[in-house]
């Protein structure tokens, strides 16, 4: 962080690994890529996420490339510690260093991934790297008003809700919400 209280445009640019008791964060990249690929398609995953775009794996490749080129985010791939398996990424993105705010998202799917305390563990680490080691005050997100899991798991690592944009998703026929959430370095973080 820069002494005038202002946050580097570029603070980004570094990609650490985050290490958990059983998830590993490490830089997104090609060495991901089969993995990536199935997590793309994964009918479960992309309606949680409300995500209809669909990709090509060769759209899958270029991105996974030009992660580490990035200096305004940082794209993490979730490595379960026990076996190396992909889970999903974590991502910072959405910089704007001057109000020392950005984004968070966070993706996990595949079989006996979910329900794990996995999502806990990693946003556990992200809120740390991004309030308390890069230096910024809010963290915001959005969840789909059909994913209560994922919500529990925002609230329970201490964002709280700020509204809701109604009918924001158009998912096989039904409308969903996407409710706004965020987190401040001043915020409190509960461990349990």
């Amino acid at each position: 962080m820069l002494d005038c209280g202002v946050v580097a445009d570029d603070v980004l640019r570094l990609k650490p690994v985050l290490s958990g008791e059983h998830v590993r964060l490490e830089p997104l990249g090609p060495a991901v890529l089969d993995p990536y690929w199935a997590f793309l398609g994964d009918a479960e995953g992309r309606r949680l996420t409300g995500t209809h775009a669909e990709f090509t794996r060769d759209q899958a490749a270029t991105w996974l490339a030009t992660r580490g080129d990035q200096r305004d985010r940082v794209d993490w791939a979730a490595i379960r510690t026990t076996d190396g398996a992909f889970l999903g990424e974590a991502v910072i993105t959405d910089l704007d260093p001057v109000n020392e705010s950005a984004s968070y998202r966070i993706a996990l799917s595949g079989p006996g991934v979910l329900g794990r305390g996995h999502g806990t563990e990693i946003t556990r680490m992200v809120v740390a790297h991004a309030l308390d080691t890069v230096g910024l005050y809010r963290l915001s997100l959005e969840v789909y008003d059909h994913n209560p899991r994922a919500h529990r798991v925002y609230t329970k690592c201490g964002f709280r809700e700020e509204g809701r944009l109604r009918g924001a998703l158009l998912w096989e026929g039904q409308r969903h919400d996407a409710v706004l959430m965020s987190i401040l370095r001043t915020d409190p973080r509960p461990l349990g």
